[in-house]
């Protein structure tokens, strides 16, 4: 399946851009954060401490055990805060 990926914050800094189309077979936000760890170094490094960093799956927070069915995007950010 095809997926928008989207990075926000020090996500996209370490990534290197904002988004990416990716071609996938991941069910989970679990197996698909796993498949972008192992694409380079860069992701590796965004990836390597999923304590901080949340996502949303078609705009709605997720857990990494939600299911990718019938997703056409997932979002990857830090923590948010309120004030």
């Amino acid at each position: 399946m095809m997926l928008d990926v989207l990075y926000f914050a020090w996500l996209r800094e370490r990534i290197g851009q904002p988004r990416e189309r990716i071609e996938t077979s991941a069910a989970t936000v679990r197996d698909l954060v796993a498949e972008l760890a192992a694409m380079d170094e860069w992701h590796a490094a965004a990836f390597s401490d999923m304590s901080a960093v949340r996502c949303a799956v078609d705009q709605q927070l997720a857990e990494l055990d939600t299911s990718l069915n019938e997703v056409r995007e997932v979002a990857f950010f830090p923590p948010m805060t309120g004030g």
